[in-house]
């Protein structure tokens, strides 16, 4: 059991049977009275979200979550295919379980697939991927529109900004947490 105070930015919990994480958390202590807790949170199954106050007296049931450890396969339409390593059994999940990690899933992939009663609900993916830079406009020299970044494409169809050296046929390694650029990778 969890206690109020345990409340904190991707605190996992289970309330009336459904599983949810703490999106954003922030602590008040009023002059007069008992500590507040405001917590956003996101239903893992559903993915909708509400903002709830809890006291200081309030108790968290945790949520019964399961990780494997899994190998992405392939996507085929809306479907992500992965693969347990441990006993080789496949399974897919959607597009909108899979949510914003499809810009960074590369063939191969190891992962880890989070299971609520049985069913896969998320996909957390290592923190920093390494991807081949496919599409890369060239930088004009001297342009001093104010940014020293250009957009360019990585092979999964992501686009983000990087330094103006990074050319096509590049690696670059990116934090799949924001997306954004971190170094050109060196082989």
């Amino acid at each position: 059991m969890y206690t109020a105070s345990d409340l904190r930015k991707g605190l996992k919990l289970q309330i009336d049977g459904n599983p949810f994480i703490i999106i954003d958390f922030d602590f008040s202590k009023p002059g007069k009275g008992q500590a507040l807790y405001r917590c956003k949170m996101r239903n893992m199954i559903t993915g909708n979200q509400f903002v709830q106050t809890y006291r200081s007296v309030d108790k968290f049931e945790k949520a019964a979550l399961e990780e494997r450890k899994m190998q992405y396969l392939y996507n085929q339409e809306n479907e992500y295919h992965f693969m347990d390593t441990d006993n080789y059994e496949q399974l897919f999940i959607s597009k909108e379980q899979v949510g914003d990690n499809v810009n960074f899933l590369v063939d191969n992939m190891e992962v880890v697939v989070l299971f609520f009663d049985g069913k896969a609900i998320d996909v957390t993916l290592p923190m920093f991927v390494n991807l081949e830079v496919t599409r890369a406009d060239p930088w004009a020299k001297g342009d001093t529109s104010g940014t020293d970044t250009k957009p360019v494409t990585v092979q999964t169809g992501y686009v983000l900004q990087v330094p103006p050296f990074v050319v096509e046929g590049d690696k670059i390694q990116i934090d799949t947490r924001t997306g954004a650029y971190v170094t050109r990778v060196k082989e």
